[in-house]
């Protein structure tokens, strides 16, 4: 079931809601079951209304880490045998997820290399086991060290499998959910926290509707047509690469605010994912900021438990690309996957040495000035983009054809509407092509869509920021140091629970539902 379906907005949703409700106002104490329950059977519905075969591996894949978890949690001293019970659970985990999502990735790369012809029956990927596996691994490392507290069966399937938060994330933390549905204000029906998550809800929508899907059409014609030899123009494959760095933004940052906003109707926070990613002024500034609960994860359970920047400048490096390769292989089965998290594992290897020059030089990073800080943005924003390239390439082939493209080994071609502008650059041997019958590509509209959405990107606050003091998410929005003024005017436009926003987002709504002729899935879920 998609969030951005009629079948969702107008059933799923409003009827789960209404019953929470009306289930919560009977709640006396709050240790009592029945709200809980009734969410772990929506969730479980709402999972299963996708492929219900997926649902017996959810349910045991629980049921087997709630009982380890149980075990680990009840054991006080590191014995043997709780040191053996949550090295079992996390074999059983990785196991898991290696035989869906990667056997047939080694099986064919085991057949290319020494000339075998194994086969596997045909796997298909079970819905969003890349998160749920992630989530539990972290519960029973939590469990193993004494951090987590004794939840019953009921509060600890709602933990994995809670709905707005379950298929392609935010990667939640036990102790940063679960305590809120002890509270028993999280039971009382409030119109402030059903506007604020309907608002939050409907700003993802718009971003995933009328944002992300209209870019695709521009991005999806160019890989293709460079996935089948056809040599893309200056032109077209600069629509490739940044329509696909749009589309993929827009894409996972609307699922993400979708699932805060639909989480918060029922009065849950959950965490900040996205902090306005394309703003970054480093590469690690921008894995602070993108898919951050992935990013906490990999380094809590992956990157410090390596060792950290405990041991000295090499094993740091080292540790930084073996998470970056392994966080590129989380993502999917491929070569390309995996070159895309080593490629931004040296850029993060580049960005500490050159923070480490700098600093050794006595420099203060924190008062670089705007052309420092200016030039910071160009490259990281640059990189990122080459890197999505491989990510959604689907081979090693295509993408590098699409890069020589950019950089304009094949001749730069600009779009012809802008030659009566700049015809003084055919001086430079710039011609003014750009865009050919064979790709497809409107290169009025495609051109003006990448500017306006780089715009927003760039320049406007995130859903948090404009949400302001009504921020429905466990993080505070973050100060990018901008001018007072520009601070005051964002300040002046953020929501309010007031008639005048009740109409804007209303119209948002209605642009997003006339929109649904064309439902599609979020890119993440093949994650």
């Amino acid at each position: 079931m998609l969030f951005n379906s009629f079948e969702f907005i107008f059933l799923f949703l409003p009827i789960t809601l209404v019953a929470f409700f009306l289930i919560g106002k009977r709640v006396k104490q709050v240790k009592q079951q029945l709200p809980i329950l009734w969410l772990v059977f929506a969730s479980l519905f709402f999972y299963g209304r996708w492929k219900p075969l997926n649902l017996p591996l959810i349910i045991m894949s629980i049921l087997v880490n709630y009982g380890l978890g149980y075990f680990l949690g009840n054991i006080l001293e590191k014995t043997i045998a709780k040191k053996a019970a949550v090295t079992l659970g996390v074999i059983f985990n990785l196991g898991l997820i290696c035989y869906f999502k990667y056997a047939n990735f080694l099986i064919n790369n085991v057949n290319h290399l020494i000339g075998t012809n194994f086969n596997l029956p045909s796997v298909v990927i079970p819905l969003a086991i890349s998160f749920f596996t992630f989530q539990q691994i972290a519960y029973l490392i939590d469990s193993y060290k004494g951090e987590t507290k004794e939840y019953s069966i009921i509060k600890y399937m709602l933990f994995v499998c809670f709905f707005p938060q379950l298929i392609a994330g935010p990667i939640v933390h036990h102790k940063e959910v679960l305590p809120q549905f002890e509270k028993a204000s999280t039971y009382s029906f409030k119109k402030r926290t059903l506007a604020i998550g309907l608002t939050v809800f409907v700003a993802g929508l718009f971003k995933k509707v009328i944002f992300a899907d209209r870019i695709a059409e521009y991005s999806n014609l160019a890989f293709a047509a460079a996935s089948q030899g056809i040599d893309l123009t200056f032109s077209e494959s600069w629509v490739g690469a940044l329509g696909y760095t749009l589309q993929l933004y827009f894409d996972f940052s609307g699922y993400s605010d979708m699932a805060v906003g639909a989480a918060y109707m029922f009065g849950i926070k959950l965490p900040l994912n996205f902090n306005s990613p394309y703003k970054a002024i480093s590469i690690v500034d921008f894995w602070r900021r993108w898919h951050i609960t992935l990013s906490h994860f990999l380094r809590d359970y992956l990157y410090i438990p390596l060792g950290g920047s405990r041991k000295g400048e090499i094993r740091r490096y080292s540790n930084l690309l073996i998470t970056m390769l392994l966080g590129g292989l989380w993502h999917g089965a491929g070569w390309t996957f995996i070159f895309w998290g080593g490629l931004h594992g040296i850029y993060l290897v580049i960005n500490h040495l050159y923070r480490s020059i700098r600093k050794a030089l006595g420099h203060n990073l924190r008062n670089d000035g705007w052309l420092l800080r200016g030039m910071g943005w160009l490259a990281t924003f640059i990189a990122v983009v080459i890197s999505w390239v491989f990510f959604r390439a689907n081979s090693f082939k295509t993408a590098t054809s699409i890069l020589q493209s950019m950089f304009g080994l094949n001749g730069i071609q600009l779009p012809v509407f802008l030659e009566p502008y700049l015809g003084f650059l055919r001086n430079l041997e710039i011609g003014f092509l750009g865009f050919t019958v064979n790709v497809g590509i409107s290169q009025k509209y495609a051109t003006f869509g990448i500017v306006m959405l780089l715009l927003i990107a760039w320049f406007t606050p995130n859903t948090q920021q404009w949400m302001g003091i009504y921020n429905p998410t466990l993080t505070e929005p973050v100060n990018y140091n901008q001018p007072q003024w520009q601070t005051k005017f964002w300040q002046s436009l953020s929501w309010r629970p007031n008639k005048i926003w009740t109409i804007i987002v209303a119209g948002l709504t209605s642009i997003c539902l006339l929109c649904f002729s064309r439902v599609s899935e979020f890119l993440y879920f093949q994650f």
